[in-house]
């Protein structure tokens, strides 16, 4: 006769991990001295899109998502000589905005969303973009990023688009300490002064792109290795 299986031990409740210590941020002397030093290491740091209006930067930053830059501009030119504004995009077939763009990631869905917001545009804002954060995060395609870029970039505003880049360099040398976009953000906007937002946007990006980069950052080569908090 087979004896009855043991019953399974309970199982043992797990203890809570505790949080992560945070991370203080470099002082505010430093944080300016690295603004300072990227600057002058990246004087020619702008937004890499091509465009030659508003219509056509967010058109570009929607389709730039998860793609680089280089592929947008390759394909951006064909796009906007086909279609120049608003009016023109929102009578577009899906079908040929995607042979345009088929080179980029996610094409499909990119070409419905462009073609959507030209629609949006039309409909709404008299084919304008809009130079508001609701309005520009209501279109197709629009995150908090992308109208970020828009605001600095095609407005003037002093704004802080946290892409990869940002996030990552941000965090990693101490001008903040955040475990999301949102809250870096934030933060960058708390502990940078306003009127150097845009430029600290488009200078981190460089950065990161150039000489901290995410796997193996240049460490060596870095002009701000002194003062970054990466050890």
């Amino acid at each position: 006769m087979k004896s009855n299986p043991k019953p399974a031990k309970a199982a043992q409740a797990q203890e809570p991990q505790p949080t992560p210590a945070r991370r203080k941020p470099l002082s505010k002397a430093k944080r300016i001295a690295v603004l300072d030093i990227l600057a002058e290491t990246h004087p020619e740091a702008r937004c890499a899109l091509d465009h030659v209006n508003v219509f056509q930067l967010i058109v570009a930053v929607v389709l730039s998502a998860q793609t680089t830059d280089v592929s947008v501009n390759k394909a951006s030119p064909e796009l906007f000589r086909r279609w120049p504004d608003a009016a023109a995009l929102a009578g577009a077939k899906q079908e040929d905005v995607e042979g345009v763009i088929r080179k980029i990631g996610m094409y499909r869905q990119k070409s419905k969303n462009i073609i959507n917001l030209a629609r949006k545009l039309l409909d709404e804002y008299g084919g304008e973009v809009p130079q508001d954060m609701d309005a520009l995060m209501s279109l197709p395609g629009v995150g908090r990023k992308t109208a970020n870029v828009v605001l600095a970039v095609g407005f003037g505003e002093q704004r802080i688009a946290v892409d990869t880049h940002v996030f990552r360099v941000s965090n990693r040398i101490g001008l903040c300490d955040e475990p999301d976009v949102l809250k870096t953000e934030l933060a960058l906007m708390k502990n940078l002064p306003e009127d150097r937002w845009s430029e600290a946007h488009h200078s981190i990006i460089w950065h990161g792109r150039r000489v901290c980069h995410a796997r193996k950052p240049d460490c060596e080569s870095c002009p701000i290795r002194g003062i970054c908090l990466r050890k």
